[in-house]
């Protein structure tokens, strides 16, 4: 039976490796919804090959530019554009499964569509549940819904899972590659450029994450989702670094065995998984060559050289808002850093600044979510002013 798909996301690294998966199985999947930001060249490409029912853009703009470019294909496309064409996108009646791909906190609303028109979500937004894992993981649950995460290292944790009792989990090991600059200390990442933070030694990402995984944000951002996706309280959420990517994660169970999944370093591994689960088929990755001689080493994280890492388990430990501040002040310094406005080790001095400055709500309702995100963001950006000025 074809499983048809809509992909969030779909010109970002995370949709365009999807596709390829698609590309690899052709008589399984049929892509139904495309939703891009502002890469109209590459999504006309896209919809003129699979032609899906629905096509999304960022703006009015970009929807009557790709509307002029598509006008005689004779496709079967309506096109739409912005915040109320994701939310169409992620709830059209037409597919089975959700591919949320895009970056940050603009997931939110997108995949409680989703969730509400009962598909099965393949999550690559962890900053979905990073700002409302609460509401989230319960509408989830009232609905029937499956979760299936996409990230290596979150896909890493649910195969490990299988099979295997929640109850006999000791703790949950993500690991983290350490990002651009893992073999720099503090004192040489005062003078680091874009460019070079940029520079990962062992992924191809997006900008944003990219970043994110020199200020290992990402890995604080990933220990969040961790304790919504699997129930496991921070205690019991740890963090190794593992400078070759070979083992995505692990779990130490009861009996302190140690049950891991490894591969190569490619994404469109976890993004099939999510796809075929419960199935496995080919991949087009590349598989380890066990002839040649593989040596992994880890070493234990360190909060100090790394505080963004120590400000997502503080964060997650306060709960409420304060996990939603830290995701929307990091996405905003992160931008302010890409635009070369602030240096980098201001990322992690703007978050901190915020999340002292927010009064943490309990049990937020979604208002109060994107209330705390809008603060928070202005607020970062406030405050990258005034450190423009000392």
């Amino acid at each position: 039976m074809t499983k048809r798909i809509a992909i969030l996301g779909s010109t970002g690294s995370v949709g365009t490796q999807t596709l390829e998966v698609v590309d690899q199985h052709p008589d399984h999947f049929k892509v139904e919804v495309l939703a891009a930001g502002r890469n109209v060249d590459l999504l006309e490409k896209q919809v003129r090959k699979y032609q899906p029912k629905l096509a999304v853009v960022a703006d009015q703009s970009l929807a009557d530019t790709l509307a002029t470019r598509l006008a005689g294909a004779q496709l079967p496309t309506t096109i739409m554009y912005g915040a109320d064409g994701l939310v169409q996108a992620a709830g059209h009646a037409d597919s089975d499964m959700v591919i949320t791909g895009i970056v940050g906190s603009q997931g939110l609303k997108p995949t409680l569509a989703a969730i509400e028109a009962g598909k099965t979500i393949g999550l690559a937004n962890k900053e979905t549940l990073v700002s409302a894992g609460h509401l989230v993981m319960e509408a989830a649950r009232n609905k029937g819904v499956d979760i299936i995460p996409v990230d290596s290292e979150h896909s890493a944790l649910f195969q490990s899972l299988n099979g295997e009792k929640r109850s006999a989990i000791d703790k949950l090991i993500l690991t983290a590659s350490g990002g651009s600059f893992r073999d720099r200390n503090r004192e040489e990442l005062r003078n680091v450029t874009v460019a070079d933070a940029l520079k990962h030694p062992n992924w191809s990402m997006g900008a944003k994450i990219t970043i994110d995984s020199a200020t290992m944000a990402n890995k604080g951002l990933e220990v969040i989702e961790a304790r919504w996706l699997f129930d496991i309280p921070y205690e019991q959420i740890e963090v190794v670094i593992h400078p070759e990517s070979i083992i995505h994660s692990m779990i130490q169970y009861a009996d302190n065995s140690l049950i891991a999944q490894m591969g190569l370093p490619n994404m469109t591994l976890p993004i099939q998984y999510a796809m075929t689960y419960p199935e496995r088929m080919h991949s087009p990755a590349p598989a380890m060559d066990f002839s040649k001689l593989w040596t992994l080493h880890f070493k234990p994280m360190d909060l100090d050289r790394f505080p963004c890492l120590r400000l997502a388990y503080e964060s997650g430990r306060a709960g409420g808002t304060a996990t939603t501040v830290f995701n929307a002040a990091n996405e905003e310094a992160v931008s302010l850093f890409l635009k070369e406005q602030i240096s980098f080790l201001e990322i992690e001095t703007l978050i901190e600044q915020v999340l002292h400055m927010h009064d943490t709500v309990s049990s937020p309702n979604l208002e109060a979510i994107m209330h705390a995100d809008t603060w928070a963001r202005q607020q970062t950006i406030a405050r990258a002013a005034r450190l423009g000025q000392q």
